[in-house]
């Protein structure tokens, strides 16, 4: 009945996250809480969950500059903040937006309806005290909210007297947020044990993941590559996917570079960092729906797991000895499952976490497989989930301006100092004098050696002239639509020093403009010819 409702009512939701948190209620919910999805892998989702703006995690080993690096950003200090070679910030704490500056501490925050925290209340005391928000007026905090971390130590002692499961809280986080930042120091490349430990538990969320090899400028270019290979070395150990990891290599702070020899790396790495930070507001809604699906997967392979235990189950006798033995061939029901309901294996929970945890629960309150609730899901997955990534595509398509702005996004946009300012296409951009002018001495000479009628050569001559720079035909062509200024087909002798100049742009590694900006126009064609 309620299938066919769904159907009949097009109007199904207002916005994305309004429809994400009916489906949740509505279809995932149930499902979760009859097979005790809550007990074995998340707490439930809440309101909060589907409005709250994209977070960023920070996660590193002591003195990465983890807190530096929020500073950096942010360009401003925030409440609780602590920076020092030693292991300084011992706390969670959530750097949020408000009106008013001030702390927030744990226990209060898991109580606030309108934070998407209140789930770490299982987390108890030990965690909780050492949580807290961090509110302020800035504006990168109107876009994103970011989650510094205490710094990861070497050496079981100290993973035992946090009093609380790090790497538990972490992959909390993780299910969460929309960017997780993994920090390395250039100099301090080792993983500890926690660490290894912490991006293990982060698995699930390699597509979240990125990294920032930081600190870059206090060693040689030939250490850097050194360093750089060693931890893509590490990570490939720890993650153990097919697929590389994007490392951002720099310096993250607003200090003089040490070693300035690889300035231009550093910029660019910052830049496509930026601009990856940047993009979270704008995907926000598609990562929370990306997740939902996730979630509704393992939702749906744990009833079948709950449910083959209680089928499993005698009635009265030997129920203990019966489910040790479950728990022991655990492999085999999974095995069993994935044959029969075609369901991937990357989609079962970790067997030895599963059994761990099945040590500790009841079998005989276990539910028998309800098809109603698995059809609801199936339905969501098929028919609901298509219908709210259309919307996401209209949400993104009305707001396409959603971008994080202000603090250190606001140095690289703009002005001399933007990224690639003056430099391949737009070098000469603020001199009087034409830029091509400098090498047109040159390119003349070759001008006339191509037998030029009416001052112009033909295509044909000026073609065989380009190709010697051996750039394939799809970029000489795009050259010489930004060369031909006048379009009459052939080129006078600026126009070709024009084609010769972007050649050499190209060369330089740089890209071309999709149009001809105004300062490299022929002195001759200015104001008199329109590009199209």
């Amino acid at each position: 009945m309620f299938r066919k409702n769904l159907k009949k009512d097009p109007e199904l939701f207002q916005n994305v996250s309004e429809g994400l948190r009916r489906l949740y209620r509505t279809k995932l919910f149930p499902l979760e809480d009859t097979y005790r999805f809550h007990d074995f892998h998340s707490p439930a989702l809440e309101d909060a969950d589907f409005d709250n703006k994209p977070m960023v995690l920070l996660v590193g080993q002591y003195s990465t500059g983890k807190t530096t690096f929020i500073r950096h950003l942010m360009e401003q200090d925030f409440p609780g903040m602590r920076i020092g070679p030693e292991p300084t910030t011992d706390s969670f704490i959530a750097v949020m937006h408000g009106e008013q500056e001030g702390v927030v501490p744990g226990n209060a925050l898991v109580v606030d309806p309108k934070k998407p925290f209140r789930k770490l209340n299982a987390f108890g005391n030990a965690f909780l005290n050492r949580f807290m928000c961090a509110q302020m007026p800035n504006p990168v905090l109107e876009s994103i909210s970011i989650i510094d971390t205490p710094g990861i130590l070497s050496g079981e002692k100290q993973r035992i007297s946090r009093g609380y499961d790090f790497a538990a809280v972490l992959e909390w986080f993780a299910e969460r947020v929309d960017r997780i930042i993994l920090l390395f120091d250039a100099h301090k490349l080792d993983i500890s044990d926690e660490f290894s430990e912490v991006i293990r538990a982060l698995k699930n969320h390699e597509d979240k993941m990125r990294v920032v090899l930081n600190k870059a400028d206090q060693i040689s270019t030939q250490q850097l590559m050194r360093v750089y290979g060693a931890l893509m070395w590490s990570l490939g150990k720890i993650i153990n996917t097919p697929e590389v990891v994007r490392v951002y290599i720099g310096s993250f702070w607003a200090q003089p570079l040490l070693v300035p020899d690889n300035r231009k790396l550093f910029e660019a790495e910052e830049q496509d960092l930026f601009l990856d930070i940047q993009s979270l507001p704008r995907n926000a809604a598609l990562r929370k729906l990306n997740d939902l699906i996730k979630r509704a997967r393992l939702a749906k392979v744990q009833a079948y797991i709950i449910s083959s235990l209680k089928k499993e189950m005698p009635s009265v006798f030997g129920k203990d000895s019966k489910k040790k033995e479950l728990i022991a061939n655990l492999g085999e029901i999974y095995h069993k499952i994935e044959k029969e309901h075609q369901i991937s294996p990357g989609d079962f929970p970790n067997l030895a976490k599963m059994q761990e945890l099945l040590n500790g629960q009841d079998f005989s309150k276990f539910a028998v497989l309800k098809p109603k609730l698995l059809e609801a899901v199936e339905d969501m997955l098929a028919n609901d989930i298509a219908r709210l990534m259309a919307m996401v595509r209209q949400e993104e398509a009305a707001m396409p301006s959603q971008t994080v702005k202000g603090g250190a996004f606001e140095g690289t946009m703009s002005g001399p100092f933007g990224h690639g300012y003056g430099e391949g296409a737009s070098e000469g951009i603020d001199e009087l004098e034409w830029v091509v002018g400098r090498d047109k001495p040159t390119y003349d000479e070759i001008f006339y050696t191509l037998s030029p009628i009416n001052g112009k050569v033909s295509g044909a001559a000026a073609k065989k002239e380009m190709l010697k720079s051996k750039l394939p035909n799809t970029v000489l062509g795009k050259i010489w639509k930004l060369a031909d200024v006048d379009k009459d087909g052939l080129l006078d002798d600026e126009e070709f020093a024009l084609a010769n100049h972007l050649i050499k742009v190209k060369l330089e590694g740089h890209e071309l403009p999709p149009a001809l900006p105004d300062h490299l126009v022929p002195p001759s064609k200015r104001g008199t010819v329109q590009q199209d």
